[in-house]
């Protein structure tokens, strides 16, 4: 890592990182990214546990192979299949690894503001993989160098954030790290998917002019956490908010189309344009992997 100041091994979220620090782990990731050796010995001997409460594929496959390819022993974990289950707290299971000697943690978890709560009383560095609808810090950064990679650089970029923003984590970590960065952030959303605590850091739009921005951001919409309105069916959601051909067609001649993945083709993006000229959904998940490197490697240099 570049010589910025890191204030704590921990990565809990971006909302409290500050510029330099995004900005080390992004060039961090590039030196990954562009580093021939599939498999690195850099961090042999080191032990880093995944544990997730909270189902995940992609996430935590990700974590896996930037775990492997540091060359750090790697110890998964799952609450389906353990004791958490039978009741023993996140807490208790987090300080029962550390005890075993671990020497990183990456959790995903349900609940917002326990990871917090935890970090506090545990001292191997912990990397957030998610928790509940507050914040996915690696989602965020892995987004910004797909965007930083494009483009040159953040500052001055209009991104507009479409979909479920109230029960978005990937929003709200793309919207603290986007603004530190310079980027100019609107969301747009249905009534019943905004999020009332975000309306002070940034405006709402609608789905024309949302189009209309540098970077066409789709939010995976959960239709099943909302029972009213609009959200009743798919059809309807994609006539109102979806990434259709025809709005694809309205975009900037260099703008893209990004997406957390995974996708609702059909609801939140039409199928032809998910591998699109215009998409960078596939390099976005491929940009995971060195980003979560350089966050790994963070925690335990």
């Amino acid at each position: 890592m570049s010589q910025v100041e890191v204030r704590t091994k921990h990565l809990l979220g971006l909302k409290d990182l500050d510029a330099d620090e995004i900005i080390s782990i992004l060039d961090r990731a590039a030196y990954w990214e562009n580093h021939p050796v599939k498999v690195s010995n850099m961090m042999s001997g080191r032990f880093v546990a995944n544990m997730f409460f909270e189902n995940s594929t992609r996430t935590r496959f990700s974590f896996e192979l930037a775990e492997k390819r540091l060359g750090a022993e790697v110890l998964n974990f799952s609450a389906a299949v353990s004791s958490v289950e039978k009741g023993e707290s996140i807490y208790d299971t987090v300080k029962t690894l550390e005890s075993m000697g671990i020497d990183a943690g990456v959790i995903r978890i349900k609940p917002v503001g326990v990871l917090q709560e935890v970090a506090k009383k545990i001292t191997v560095p912990l990397i957030n993989a998610g928790d509940g609808n507050n914040e996915h810090p690696t989602q965020a950064l892995l987004d910004l160098y797909t965007m930083r990679k494009q483009f040159g650089e953040i500052r001055g970029l209009t991104v507009s954030i479409i979909g479920d923003v109230q029960h978005s984590r990937v929003a709200r970590s793309n919207l603290w790290a986007l603004q530190k960065l310079g980027a100019h952030v609107q969301f747009c959303a249905p009534d019943v998917m905004k999020a009332p605590d975000l309306d002070a850091y940034a405006p709402y739009v609608t789905i024309e002019e949302a189009v209309q921005a540098d970077v066409v951001m789709m939010l995976r919409v959960q239709l099943e956490r909302h029972e009213i309105g609009i959200m009743k069916s798919a059809d309807e959601y994609r006539k109102a908010y979806g990434l259709t051909v025809q709005r694809a067609a309205a975009m900037k001649p260099h703008a893209i189309i990004m997406h957390p993945a995974p996708v609702n083709r059909n609801v939140e993006i039409d199928d032809e344009l998910v591998e699109h000229e215009k998409s960078k959904i596939f390099t976005q998940i491929s940009h995971g992997v060195p980003i979560r490197m350089a966050v790994i490697e963070r925690a335990l240099s």
